[in-house]
């Protein structure tokens, strides 16, 4: 059997243990929200969220839990094309940064009790950069606009190496992940698989990244449309569409995905890269979206189309556009209150407050009964 073979074996077990949501503990946790000392559904989209917790955890979601943002690392050949505002070496002096505490995603952290992990997955620069994590599968992407971005078997191997991410992350007791990314050029490839896996027009869903001009976004565009036009990658493939047109951190952040979900870690999602990581995660098993919980809404422009193709409501609007994680990290508080506010806030019962909603349905009853007798 070849490797190829195998690996995509590898990664088929993974996805067959993505199950849905645990219908019973939802109901618990609906049950629960709904006698705690407030109105019915008056804490909106925060109540959503301490229930699809249940969903994924199988009980009320724990108070106290470890975090970890995974922070994927890669460069991409098709900055050859001057598709960025940035020169590629940047991607290696920023894990540098991450490792040495000072970057955004550090602050954003610190702040929340987060975990910083940084995997090499693809960085250009072979400088075994310390304290980052190395699983480099080869020395980034190819130039999608010229040839295709890596081979299958590359793609299944940053794929693989996601997955072991999640399970190492789950092994050391760690309930809830985040996505972050760092790569020259991943708004570029982000935007062609977003295009190659839903059809979208290249012109919605090509943005600026990190502030390009009028009319190098134009040429950024073109650049992506001429790669899917010479690729034609096949919208049912994923894996394909990785290996044409992708880049190494957008497939090993599929596969922390996927390997989070097989775990039922609920994995909180960043901006347009990792959204297009979770594209491609839903598209391989529809089950993965349960796990997935929307953090922000990127300022880049395709980020919106993204949401509302994958069906998802960011948590935060707050005009963002980093990457690294930071959206993701600042959504982890969300987390925390809705399990907080599962498990700590008193019931009527508990508190002796009337609930005028419970007596109500109470009366109503006894009247149907009487009406029947």
């Amino acid at each position: 059997m070849s490797e190829e073979k195998t690996k995509e074996q590898e990664l088929q077990a993974i996805i067959e243990k993505i199950g849905p949501l645990d219908e019973k503990a939802m109901e618990k946790a609906r049950a629960r929200m709904d006698i705690l000392t407030k109105p019915q559904g008056s804490l909106g989209r925060m109540e959503d969220l301490a229930v699809q917790l249940a969903g994924i955890h199988g009980d009320f979601f724990p108070v106290d839990f470890r975090k970890r943002v995974v922070v994927m690392a890669a460069d991409h050949g098709v900055t050859e094309e001057g598709i960025s505002a940035y020169p590629s070496e940047v991607t290696a002096q920023m894990a540098a940064n991450f490792t040495g505490g000072g970057a955004a995603i550090n602050v954003f952290s610190r702040q929340g009790g987060v975990e910083v992990e940084v995997v090499d997955v693809g960085i250009r620069v072979d400088n075994n950069l310390p304290g980052v994590k190395r699983v480099r599968v080869k020395a980034g992407s190819d130039n999608f606009r010229r040839r295709p971005a890596m081979s299958r078997l590359e793609a299944l191997e940053a794929l693989l190496a996601g997955i072991e991410c999640a399970r190492e992350a789950a092994e050391d007791g760690i309930k809830v992940l985040a996505t972050g990314e760092m790569g020259i050029g991943n708004t570029t490839a982000s935007s062609a698989v977003m295009a190659a896996l839903s059809g979208y027009e290249t012109s919605l869903v090509v943005g600026r990244g990190a502030g390009l001009d009028d009319e190098k976004l134009l040429h950024k565009q073109k650049v992506v449309a001429e790669a899917l036009d010479m690729h034609k990658p096949d919208p049912k493939d994923p894996i394909g569409v990785l290996s044409l047109v992708g880049g190494l951190e957008i497939a090993a952040l599929t596969g922390l995905i996927l390997g989070a979900a097989s775990r039922r870690i609920p994995v909180v999602i960043d901006g347009f890269i990792s959204g297009t990581a979770a594209l491609t995660a839903v598209e391989m098993c529809s089950n993965a979206r349960y796990y997935l919980v929307p953090s922000h809404l990127s300022a880049e422009s395709g980020h919106a189309l993204l949401m509302d193709y994958l069906n998802l409501q960011p948590y935060i609007h707050m005009g963002m556009r980093l990457g690294e994680g930071t959206g993701a990290v600042l959504a982890m508080h969300l987390l925390e209150v809705a399990a907080r506010v599962t498990l700590e806030m008193a019931t009527f019962e508990d508190a002796r407050v009337s609930n005028k909603e419970v007596e109500k349905e109470e009366e109503v009853g006894s009247e149907s009964r009487g009406a029947e007798q």
